[in-house]
């Protein structure tokens, strides 16, 4: 059966999740921005509930590039234990150095992890060599990767994300595309709401008329879909 991971940044996302019956979540905070480190009391509200999916938390300190200073480093770290320690199944970093794997950051990460999974993300498509990160990355302990084969968008480029399936050879999990044979898709599934409120905060959300959550009934439609395309031989 084909997994599906949704990127769930609020409570309303969570209880749809549940729901749903999706295979876990991806916990995070603004997804409009690329996504960033959820709050605390989210982390506690996803693990907290029995029903709940196992919640694997994006650990980002800020947006833009994924080239990180000592200091920001250190925060990711404590990030990753604070997580782990309040019982999330995961977490989910990326780190790139001109081009290259941030290998140093990535151990320390599998290290504070302490036997929780650690995904990838994104960030691995701006790596120069992502067959050979790959192999850097099994090796350190990482287990799966969140890819679109490139810079680009998922489709743009089929044969690179299969030529990334084929390195990865089941020892990591690649996300997300189905017809390339892999184990499980990741997608935020989401929708705006009109906001009534006049006032906008922050220079990022200038001439937005709303916010974004997960999208219920897109939820239901991705998945059966993904259903439906595993039970087939």
């Amino acid at each position: 059966m084909i997994a599906f991971e949704l990127a769930v940044q609020d409570a309303p996302g969570l209880r749809i999740a549940t729901r749903s019956g999706v295979d876990r979540v991806e916990l995070c905070s603004a997804l409009a921005l690329g996504g960033v480190t959820p709050s605390f009391a989210l982390i506690e509200a996803a693990v907290s509930t029995p029903e709940a999916p196992p919640a694997h938390v994006l650990v980002r300190p800020r947006t833009g590039d994924f080239d990180y200073s000592p200091d920001e480093v250190a925060l990711i770290v404590r990030d990753v234990e604070h997580a782990v320690a309040a019982g999330a199944a995961g977490v989910v970093i990326g780190g790139v150095r001109a081009g290259r794997l941030d290998e140093a950051l990535v151990e320390r990460v599998v290290e504070a992890a302490g036997g929780a999974s650690v995904t990838f993300h994104r960030a691995f498509d701006l790596l120069a060599e992502p067959e050979k990160a790959i192999e850097a990355l099994h090796a350190l302990g990482v287990r799966r990767v969140l890819t679109a084969g490139g810079p680009t968008t998922v489709g743009d480029d089929l044969p690179a994300l299969a030529r990334l399936v084929a390195a990865a050879d089941g020892r990591l999990e690649i996300m997300p595309l189905v017809r390339l044979g892999v184990a499980a898709v990741h997608a935020s599934a989401k929708h705006t709401v009109p906001d009534a409120a006049a006032l906008t905060l922050g220079t990022a959300a200038q001439g937005q008329s709303g916010r974004e959550t997960t999208d219920e009934h897109e939820v239901a439609r991705m998945l059966a879909a993904l259903r439906a395309a595993g039970a087939r031989p």
